[in-house]
């Protein structure tokens, strides 16, 4: 008897190292609460009031800057709306405008990506408010293979690179890699 108690918990114990669980770090959840940092591809509308000339949308290149009229590169990743538009009111005020009123908005978050057990793998455009079930939704459900319960993602947090596995109702920020694992029954 000792010894089938043995092998069934060794067999558990197996079982559950070979899941590849990774409980995600508390900064994957303290990350939706806080507010958003642009990043590359994030497509800007930037109005400043009374300056029709200066108003447009803009985008974030791969290197992090926007190009704006008259100041030239700004840098924005890693800024939220407000730190931009107060960096680009400075940067008018040095000789351009007396006092510039500068409004930052996200035109166009940057893109999700789906891989893994899902029917049509690719980029997404994200959606304010979209969960990972959302997602698997726009890339077709899942394929008949897939694990439906949890997922892998993979999100970049103050320039680190983080992973986790999450239930599919978890919330998604832009930029978000979702990978859906194949079930083994």
């Amino acid at each position: 008897m000792p010894i089938r108690l043995f092998l069934v918990l060794a067999m558990c114990a197996s079982m559950v190292a070979c899941s590849g669980y990774k409980r995600p770090p508390t900064a994957f959840h303290e990350t939706l609460t806080q507010p958003y940092r642009l990043d590359s591809s994030d497509r800007l509308r930037i109005i400043v009031f009374g300056q029709d000339d200066l108003s447009n949308t803009y985008v974030i290149d791969q290197a992090g800057y926007i190009s704006f009229p008259l100041v030239g590169s700004v840098a924005a990743r890693g800024k939220t709306q407000q730190e931009l538009s107060a960096e680009l009111g400075r940067k008018l005020r040095q000789g351009y405008l007396r006092d510039p009123d500068v409004s930052v908005e996200v035109d166009t978050y940057r893109p999700v990506f789906v891989m893994g057990e899902v029917q049509n793998a690719g980029q997404y455009t994200y959606v304010a408010g979209m969960t990972v079930q959302n997602a698997i939704a726009t890339a077709g459900g899942f394929s008949t293979r897939a694990q439906q319960q949890d997922v892998d993602i993979t999100r970049q947090i103050n320039g680190e690179i983080l992973n986790g596995r999450v239930p599919i109702s978890d919330p998604l920020r832009p930029g978000d890699t979702i990978y859906v694992r194949e079930r083994y029954f």
